[in-house]
């Protein structure tokens, strides 16, 4: 429950406080009192009121200078005054309401006027407060925006400046977190997807470098659209190499079902744009192989130029598996098999002797998916 209003009686007639203290207790206020203006002002600083009743003619310091004072005090809190005046004195009613003061009564006081006087007054004070308070949270409103605003400002700048030789997964991730123990070396499971063109050596070396630049741009825009789409990493591309990884740097469930599927949506795209290709002579294809199986992932490079990079035997599969594969084929090992089996129509390539493996590898290329 809210304490009662606390008004200050500021009078230099003891018997008219005892009058107006005793009408203002009978209502449930809170009162103090002052014999004189400079008695007022201390006890305003020590009361903190919430109305001040206050005399005009008054010893040592008068009612309306005290009341000018009081109102011209702009770090202090809105606090009503209501002036007592002899009723002959109407131009200390008109210097007092000058001085800024909100309301006055003549003397002696009629109590029923004081009360309604001082209810209404304190309205008023409780309106000019909710107002003061929304327009305070406001302020902080708009400060917390203003904050959040520069630090969302810093945070894009620095996501961009990291994208630069970073993943975009991986930089965000840094910047959101503010951690960066994720480009330490680190062992995952992950799923790894390597694609590249069939046919582009021979078309760079008779073609003129424009064409080249624009197939390269319309390529790389169609598999970047899909790789954003299935929240794949590039760990790196050259040329039209392009090595995508999954479940690095942020874990995903199913990641070779998730890269099966943006290998399935790659093909059909390059297979759009190659036909499209043709009708300027230039003869591509497309190969993607995936594998599936532990990495040593993290940063690699020299200050000022990193690069996220995936090293182990499953990159090197994936990479392998794309050479082998013919245009229009995804090549995978067993373990994407076994986890894309049911989804999809597979079929099973001759065992493999890939370059760096000692053993041949089963592959088998996915012709569609089901559903």
């Amino acid at each position: 429950m809210n304490d009662p209003p606390h008004i200050l009686v500021v009078d230099d007639s003891e018997a008219n406080r005892d009058i107006i203290v005793t009408r203002l207790r009978a209502h449930g206020y809170q009162t103090s009192e002052a014999a004189d203006g400079e008695q007022g002002l201390a006890a305003v600083e020590q009361n903190a009121p919430d109305l001040i009743l206050l005399d005009v003619t008054m010893p040592k310091l008068d009612g309306i200078e005290v009341c000018r004072r009081l109102k011209g005090d702009t770090a202090r809190p809105f606090t009503p005054i209501i002036l007592l005046t002899a009723k002959s004195d109407t131009k200390d009613v008109v210097a007092g309401l000058d001085a800024g003061a909100d309301e006055y009564l003549t003397k002696p006081v009629d109590q029923a006027a004081l009360v309604a006087r001082v209810r209404s007054v304190l309205r008023l004070k409780a309106l000019h407060d909710r107002v003061q308070a929304q327009a305070d949270d406001l302020a902080k409103w708009n400060r917390t925006l203003e904050q959040r605003v520069t630090e969302q400002v810093a945070e894009i700048e620095r996501v961009g400046r990291l994208k630069r030789f970073l993943p975009p997964q991986l930089a965000q991730l840094i910047v959101t977190s503010g951690n960066e123990s994720v480009l330490e070396s680190h062992r995952r499971e992950v799923t790894v997807l390597f694609c590249d063109l069939r046919g582009f050596t021979a078309f760079a070396e008779v073609a003129e470098p424009e064409e080249v630049m624009v197939v390269l741009r319309e390529y790389h825009t169609a598999l970047g659209a899909l790789i954003d789409k299935f929240e794949g990493t590039v760990e790196r591309f050259a040329g039209d190499g392009l090595l995508v990884l999954f479940n690095d740097p942020l874990p995903c469930p199913d990641p070779s079902i998730r890269a099966v599927q943006m290998a399935v949506e790659m093909r059909d795209a390059v297979t759009e744009l190659a036909a499209k290709w043709r009708h300027f002579g230039h003869q591509l294809g497309f190969g993607i192989g995936i594998a599936h199986g532990f990495a040593t992932l993290g940063c690699i490079g020299f200050e000022g130029r990193f690069q996220y990079s995936a090293t182990g035997k499953v990159a090197n599969l994936a990479s392998r598996l794309c050479d082998e594969a013919h245009s229009g084929e995804i090549l995978v090992d067993a373990n994407v098999l076994s986890a894309v089996q049911a989804l999809a129509d597979v079929e099973l390539r001759d065992e493999l002797a890939l370059k760096g493996f000692s053993r041949p590898v089963k592959a088998f290329n996915v012709r569609k998916l089901h559903g």
